[in-house]
């Protein structure tokens, strides 16, 4: 293994599914600036994640549909002259 390539600021903390509330808590090297208090009452860095293996459609099995922001709507808006009618 080559040395001196891994970071070493590891520490405890929380990731969260924004779509289902889901957290769950982890080492990583992540940055935040949010923080969290755990079931365990410590306080740990807050990362808010889109999707996870809780959400993600190819571990439930079913399709959710999400559309945060109208993104279909947006799209269709910016590339509406260039569609055939």
């Amino acid at each position: 293994m080559k040395k001196d390539i891994h970071p070493e600021n590891y520490r405890l903390v929380v990731f969260k599914d924004m779509t289902n509330e889901y957290s769950f808590v982890t080492r990583s090297c992540a940055p935040s600036t949010e923080t969290i208090e755990w079931e365990d009452g410590a306080e740990y860095p807050l990362v808010k994640l889109d999707i996870s293996h809780k959400s993600h459609p190819f571990f439930t099995g079913k399709e959710q549909y999400v559309d945060t922001a109208g993104r279909i709507d947006k799209f269709k808006n910016r590339y509406a002259r260039h569609m055939k009618k």
